[in-house]
């Protein structure tokens, strides 16, 4: 419409009562070839991480501009452009009129107008797994947190997606002292900053190995590189304890025996990780005695993972041991993690810190994804015109209830390189 219009030559013949108030005349102005402000923000409370600035940026910088017949022509070069970096906070104390803009942008509207629609995706997607990451990791008080979500969504946004929670990380790392590292599950997740995917075996696995959780571990550690984590998922029979002590048996009776033989680097493709209970929400493990309240029965429950905690540190005590081995063996007992998963969010992984739960890594994965007003996740975000170029100035034009917004992070972009 824009681009017709300005090839008509139309000049406005309406009325507009917001600046009629301040005195501008705007009679003939040329609509086609309007200059406005335009800020991008989003009102999440009380603070949004701020991700998906970089692929918005490359979005206005590739398409910003119009055809000229069958030839676009880039016009990238006349906007002026500010931005905050990825990994920067946006706060929200509920007044729409007082936002934090992650991106302003100053040009003509009609280069850059379709462009509004996928910016403000870019944005909201990683923004809302950035700070739903950056939360968890709150909960979690600097314990791992491993980025689950990659089976709830489509494969083509997983780049995007593990990129928004490497940014979590090293935002929560900077602001809390940490050195947690990311823990993807699937390569794409790391395609844009070089993360490489890991995990456990599957249920599926172990039904391949009709059952057998320690059988399947077996096989798993004599074919995977001993740099690959062991972590064996023990739910499979919904007794958690009795699988972890089974896949302990094997794994440590062949770690043994290898050491034994001078074969130490061997050795080590047996030393167990961690066990992963993933019990469903709608099951009892077996080792967790009835209260009568599923909240507290069902599903990976702390009592669950106490019980587990006591069974790996004295799993030593079945085996038979040379004095020499005893301590050795009672190291690599206490060695082994718990990795729990199975609808795990901030409120429940607070509710396992506040209870001293020995869970040493937390499994997180639609939670993620969550994008919830009842929640607190809603991280939507909007892009405004809120200033209009007449006359060499800008006048003030946003929708009621809306203003022009400042962010003190916000940094000039160079949009000279176009």
């Amino acid at each position: 419409m824009l681009t017709a219009l300005a090839g008509s030559g139309y000049g406005f013949a309406g009325r507009s009562t917001m600046l009629d108030q301040l005195g501008v005349n705007t009679a003939g102005l040329d609509i086609g070839n309007i200059e406005v402000e335009m800020q991008w923000f989003t009102r999440r409370r009380p603070f949004s991480l701020i991700a998906g600035v970089d692929k918005a940026l490359a979005m206005l910088h590739g398409a910003t501009g119009y055809f000229d017949g069958d030839t676009f022509v880039n016009t990238y070069h006349t906007l002026e452009v500010e931005a905050v970096h990825d990994g920067a906070l946006a706060r929200y104390d509920g007044d729409p009129r007082r936002v934090q803009p992650v991106i302003k942008a100053r040009g003509r509207y009609r280069d850059f107008a379709l462009l509004e629609t996928p910016t403000l995706g870019a944005l909201t997607r990683a923004t809302r797994i950035a700070t739903n990451v950056y939360n968890v990791l709150v909960a979690a008080r600097g314990k791992p947190v491993l980025f689950f979500p990659a089976r709830f969504d489509a494969h083509e946004v997983q780049a995007a997606d593990g990129y928004a929670y490497n940014i979590a990380v090293q935002r929560f790392n900077r602001d809390y002292g940490h050195d947690l590292g990311s823990f993807i599950s699937t390569d794409a997740q790391g395609d844009w900053w070089g993360g490489l995917g890991g995990g456990t075996i599957a249920h599926a696995a172990i039904a391949a190995f009709l059952g057998d959780t320690a059988e399947a571990m077996l096989a798993f550690c004599a074919t995977r590189p001993v740099e690959v984590s062991r972590v064996a998922l023990v739910d499979f029979h919904n007794d958690c304890v009795r699988d972890s002590l089974a896949v302990m048996d094997a794994l440590f009776a062949r770690y043994r025996t290898l050491t034994d033989g001078g074969h130490s680097e061997q050795a080590l493709r047996y030393k167990l990780y961690g066990v992963r209970p993933d019990t469903s929400g709608t099951l009892r493990d077996q080792s967790v005695e009835p209260l009568g309240d599923k909240k507290l029965d069902l599903g990976v429950t702390p009592r669950l993972v106490f019980n587990l905690r006591h069974a790996i540190d004295t799993a030593w005590r079945r085996w038979e041991l040379s004095p020499a081995w005893v301590e050795r063996a009672q190291q690599w007992c206490r060695d082994v993690k718990i990795v729990v998963t199975g609808g795990f969010g901030p409120s429940k992984i607070k509710r396992f810190e506040d209870l001293g739960v020995p869970a040493d890594i937390y499994g997180v994965g639609s939670a993620l994804f969550s994008n919830s007003d009842e929640e607190g996740t809603n991280n939507d975000f909007t892009a405004d015109v809120v200033r209009v170029r007449i006359g060499g100035e800008w006048h003030p034009i946003a929708k009621i209830g809306r203003a022009p917004s400042n962010n003190p992070d916000l940094q000039p972009v160079d949009t000279s390189d176009s």
